[in-house]
Parts: structure tokens; sequence; C-alpha cells
């Protein structure tokens, strides 16, 4: 498999919420989001800017399921 793609906050927050991630707060331009299991994430939303490959492979594990959602 190849490397993550580098994708902007808005699609992230898209998946997050796909795999039932809740936003619970924010703070400036840091979202904070949290799921039933207990696991949270944190988003820097910069409508401009695109995420970094690092920050995107530390807010999930499993690419695969990630690059299946993206092609639909």
């Amino acid at each position: 498999m190849g490397r993550m793609p580098t994708i902007n906050a808005k699609v992230m927050i898209n998946f997050l919420n796909h795999l039932g991630f809740v936003q619970v707060r924010q703070k400036g331009s840091h979202k904070f989001f949290r799921h039933n299991d207990g696991r949270t994430a944190t988003v820097l939303d910069h409508p401009s800017e695109d995420l970094g490959r690092g920050i995107t492979s530390k807010i999930f594990k499993d690419k695969e399921d990630f690059l299946k959602w993206q092609s639909k």
C-alpha cells in the first residue's frame, strides 16, 4: 500500500463523523472530537491548508478504511 494521501481538514472531519466521532468543543482553529469508545482526535481546521501526512496517520491507524471511504 502506498503513502497516506494529503487531505484537508474538511475531508478528515467528514471521515471522523463517518466513523462515529462527534465534535465536543473547539478552541480557535482546533476542533476536538470524541468517540463513544473513548478515542479522541484533534483536527487543526485551516480551510486553505492541507493536513500533513504525519498528523493524518496519527489520527487513524488503518489507512485502508480511509482509502475505501474516500473512493466512494
